[in-house]
């Protein structure tokens, strides 16, 4: 990550974790990949998401999972330098580190003021709160049809956004998060 992305993803850490801040979110890791892409997973307050026909329900769930993935400074040319990367393929597996039970979630973009688009899921844990989970993101380009890709990304970079990769984080504790409120 670079310097400056590091420098506004520490002042946005600390506001967000102010006391002052109602809404913490808990930064599960960061990562970059390729080509210019800077990656921030977060678990966030359980939330009322919208059509509530299609999402987990608030009083269900215990943690807003979430990515937030931004072109960075090494981002190709033409790419809004910490805009957002669209139409990535996102699924997160959470497996209990005490039980072995997991589930998996398709990571679906979400709109809100404090993160604007990113890709999110309430999610109900495999277990209890107060155990011990272990998260791997999977992200992948779109599939085939969902984006057309003109002939100079093709011919400079790849005939994909990016390949994409596989993130893993371990001995996450969603405690605290799981147990907040937002109102």
């Amino acid at each position: 990550m670079n310097k400056k992305t590091w420098i506004a993803a520490a002042i946005t850490t600390f506001i967000i974790s102010s006391p002052l801040f109602s809404m913490p979110e808990m930064v599960i890791g960061e990562a970059e990949m390729a080509p210019g892409i800077d990656l921030i997973f977060e678990g966030g307050i359980k939330d009322e998401i919208a059509p509530q026909n299609l999402y987990l329900a608030e009083n269900e769930t215990d943690v807003h999972l979430e990515l937030l993935a931004n072109w960075s400074d090494k981002a190709p040319r033409g790419a809004p330098i910490g805009g957002h990367v669209a139409y990535l393929d996102v699924e997160a597996m959470i497996r209990n580190e005490k039980t072995g039970a997991y589930d998996s979630v398709n990571l679906t973009p979400h709109l809100n003021i404090s993160d604007n688009i990113h890709y999110a899921q309430n999610i109900k844990l495999p277990g209890a709160v107060s155990d011990k989970y272990t998260v791997r993101f999977v992200i992948k380009s779109p599939k085939l049809g969902v984006i057309g890709i003109h002939y100079d990304w093709r011919n400079e970079l790849a005939d994909v956004i990016s390949s994409g990769g596989t993130f893993t984080f371990t001995n996450l504790d969603f405690k605290e998060i799981a147990n907040s409120k937002r109102r």
